[in-house]
């Protein structure tokens, strides 16, 4: 399982959603991945980073079913098993929730520390779900028996957004998208048509 803290810190890292402060190694890592993808073999298409994350994300979920106890299988993998692993997650989780008897719940920028718990961010998870998802669907899985998808996992990032976005004082609501104006064409210009009978002189 020591793949597990390595996997939510490159997750929060790609994350926009999350608040903390994990890009201070961004730089020089994206450099480095640079460097190493421009000198691999150029018969092979590069991956791209989403889908180098899916497949991460992936192994680690299999670990995680290899781990558990009893071991479980992907086919009897549900729902309530994922749950059970986003709740696992949390304890590598680097974003405070403020819980409702801390004097600073509901501020997006506390002014002082405080001991409530760091949990992970509702924008890591739902990133993690989607990619999980995809992954499971592209390793054989059924989209109708797909454990990532399963109304039990939907509920619970609904509640975990819900709880984060009070605790934090974020708003997580979809923000709608300006469409550009579109400029009017001009007005079409009017052709006069010649003078009748021409003036001969």
């Amino acid at each position: 399982m020591d793949s597990i803290p390595e996997l939510m810190e490159s997750s929060n890292s790609e994350n926009t959603c999350s608040i903390t402060d994990t890009s201070t190694n961004n730089s020089s890592s994206l450099s480095a991945a640079a460097a190493s993808s421009s000198s691999s073999s150029a018969s092979a298409p590069p991956s791209s980073r989403y889908e180098n994350q899916k497949r991460r994300d992936w192994n680690t979920f299999g670990q995680y079913l290899k781990n558990h106890r009893p071991p479980l299988s992907l086919s009897r993998c549900s729902g309530a098993h994922v749950l059970e692993f986003l709740r696992y997650l949390d304890q590598f989780g680097k974003t405070k929730v403020h819980t409702p008897i801390c004097p600073f719940y509901g501020h997006p920028n506390p002014p002082a520390p405080c001991p409530c718990p760091l949990r992970q961010a509702w924008g890591s998870l739902d990133a993690l779900i989607g990619r999980l998802r995809a992954a499971f669907e592209e390793n054989g899985g059924k989209p109708e028996a797909n454990p990532f998808g399963a109304r039990a996992v939907r509920l619970y990032l609904r509640e975990v957004r819900d709880l984060q976005s009070k605790a934090r004082g974020i708003s997580y609501e979809k923000k709608k998208r300006k469409r550009p104006r579109q400029q009017l064409p001009p007005p079409p210009q009017l052709q006069l048509p010649p003078p009748p009978g021409g003036a001969s002189l």
